[in-house]
């Protein structure tokens, strides 16, 4: 993974003591309130329903295991209310959808504290919030993945300092996210971003750039169109530059709603392609600008020299692990590597996913012991390395296919070997109405029930891959829009109802094309959701021919037979009431 350099560190820890003076001349009622919250939003404080939130980055996904210690060390020490209604809450991060941890418990007063212990362990909440270029978001196999093209981390990192602290895009229209892939598949979702980048060569071998932008969830789905099917690598921050320009000038900031760049996409089309080549063309023609921002070999190699490889721990892959042959014929353990184990592009060596779905916490959600138990087993099986995976799980990618039984062994001992990736089980959920100041329902219930109903791993099995994904509202930080099942959370005269969408993807070449669900029918009340959740299953179940997936049958019997499932469900609700 990247190493800091001394610049990295001294520029997160002076932003650190800057936020500390942001913080105390506003707790000395010298800034107000209305004041502070830019400079808040910026480091990554947000004001939740009961409690302050921080959002910590953690770029491209990539974490240490000391960063994980730190993480729990937060969760701990400074993540818990100790008096008042919500007494004895917190102690837990939460991983996001955008390869972020969130913690929701933080008093204000200590939250300069918190900077400096991060700083400590470089990380930050630099650009975790605010309408600015958020954290760069990637496959969480890149650099291992045997079907990747072009490692996509340096680029991210590149993409990184050239977003942090942008004077010119720091106060955007809307947030702004970017998400980049180097593989065949794409598994970062990038036509649902603002921009989304895929690495790929051209017939002579050279690296570029395949270009989208205006994707986006929220009220208004939509896929992100090309803008250009190849860039060269070494001009994508003036093509950036050129659509971020557009955007910043043209973009809507009468309405929120409509102030993401996908609505400005959407409305000018061909307009809106045309501006930004003729940006782009303007910047590659001023030479201070164009030499300022066009890439050179010696910054990709200085910033590639800088992501370590485990070399040593790579070339003893071929040696067996003592003792950790007794697992091998075990049904349980084959299932798990069926299910969390993962193809890697080096022989001897494999990418696992620790889940962090089961019942009695919230998807995505890590104890302080569980990051510790984490951090643990990045250091005895993945050469200190860690991954937070969009799905809000953790990822190990240098484990050594020899040690896999003593991982499983370990790993099921803090309850992280749940062999359910990519199932039913494995959903994806934001915090909603339990935290969120945001959200018009709560996640929390609805994917208890569901982690609860489903444990039977055969039965999941049976089920097959199925996408579950869950959002309280409209803003869709769970991703329903792109879920094989979305469950958006809505409000009607201050009551939770659920709506169901069927048929998403995010991308994935064996789920087709990124698409949004289509809604089934009106809206569930909360004591429904769960049975129309299990009506829609029993559907597919019923009707599927031999080897379809969920979204197979669906896409061959259509939406009818679902809506008649799901409304089958609310007449026996009214009849019963």
């Amino acid at each position: 993974m990247y190493r800091y350099t001394d610049f990295d560190r001294h520029f997160i820890r002076r932003r650190a003591a800057q936020f500390r003076d942001q913080l105390e001349r506003h707790l000395r009622g010298e800034l107000s309130a209305d004041d502070f919250k830019p400079l808040r939003l910026q480091n990554g404080w947000y004001i939740q329903r009961h409690a302050p939130m921080l959002r910590v980055a953690i770029p491209y996904g990539e974490i240490s295991s000391h960063q994980l210690r730190t993480l729990a060390r937060v969760a701990r020490e400074f993540d818990r209310v100790t008096d008042g209604p919500f007494a004895g809450q917190g102690g837990f991060g939460h991983f996001t959808t955008r390869q972020n941890i969130q913690f929701n418990w933080i008093p204000l007063a200590r939250a300069a504290d918190v900077m400096d212990v991060l700083a400590e362990a470089d990380l930050h909440g630099i650009q975790t919030s605010g309408n600015c270029i958020r954290n760069i978001t990637t496959d969480a196999l890149a650099g291992i993945a045997p079907d990747e093209e072009v490692d996509p981390r340096p680029y991210c990192e590149l993409l990184r300092q050239w977003s942090t602290l942008h004077p010119e895009f720091a106060f955007l229209p809307r947030k702004f996210k970017i998400a980049v892939t180097g593989a065949a598949d794409d598994r970062a979702a990038i036509a649902w971003h603002d921009i989304g980048l895929q690495l790929r060569r051209d017939t002579i071998g050279a690296v570029g750039f395949r270009v989208l932008a205006g994707g986006g969830m929220g009220r208004t789905p939509l896929i992100a169109p090309e803008l250009r099917a190849f860039v060269p690598w070494q001009d994508i921050l003036l093509y950036l530059e050129a659509i971020l320009r557009v955007y910043n000038q043209y973009g809507r900031r009468d309405n929120l709603y409509k102030a993401r760049i996908k609505i400005l996409v959407k409305a000018e089309g061909q307009r809106f392609i045309d501006a930004v080549e003729a940006e782009y063309e303007a910047l590659r023609a001023d030479d201070a600008l164009s030499d300022a921002l066009r890439l050179s070999e010696a910054a990709l190699k200085r910033i590639e020299e800088r992501f370590t490889v485990p070399t040593a721990w790579i070339a003893s892959a071929a040696q067996p692990a003592a003792g950790s042959a007794a697992a091998a014929s075990d049904a349980a353990y084959a299932r798990w590597c069926q299910r969390q184990v993962h193809a890697h592009r080096l022989p001897g060596m494999r990418a696992v996913t620790l889940s962090l779905k089961r019942p009695g916490q919230g998807p995505g959600d890590v104890s302080a012991e569980q990051l510790e138990a984490a951090a643990d087993l990045a250091d005895r099986f993945s050469a200190g390395e860690a991954r937070i995976t969009h799905e809000q799980n953790l990822l190990l990618p240098w484990v050594r296919e020899a040690d896999l039984p003593a991982l499983w062994q370990a790993a099921r001992t803090v309850g992280l070997a749940t062999p359910n990736h990519g199932l039913l089980t494995d959903l994806i959920a934001c915090p909603g109405g339990d935290l969120c100041a945001l959200a018009n329902a709560r996640t929390l219930p609805v994917a208890a029930q569901v982690l609860q109903r489903y444990q039977d791993p055969e039965e999941l099995e049976a089920i097959g891959e199925l996408a579950l994904h869950i959002s309280g509202c409209m803003n869709s930080c769970g991703h329903h829009h792109s879920g094989h099942i979305g469950i958006l959370g809505v409000d009607k005269d201050g009551t939770e109802w659920y709506q169901i969408t069927l048929g998403g993807s995010d991308g994935q070449s064996r789920y087709g094309a990124a698409r949004p669900g289509r809604v089934v029918g009106p809206a569930f009340a909360a004591e429904e959701i769960a049975d129309a959740i299990d009506a829609v299953l029993t559907t597919y179940l019923d009707e599927r021919a031999d080897g379809e997936r969920f979204l197979d049958t669906l896409a061959r019997i259509g939406l009818d037979p679902f809506r008649a499932a799901t409304d089958a469900v609310r007449q026996r609700t009214a009849v019963a009431a």
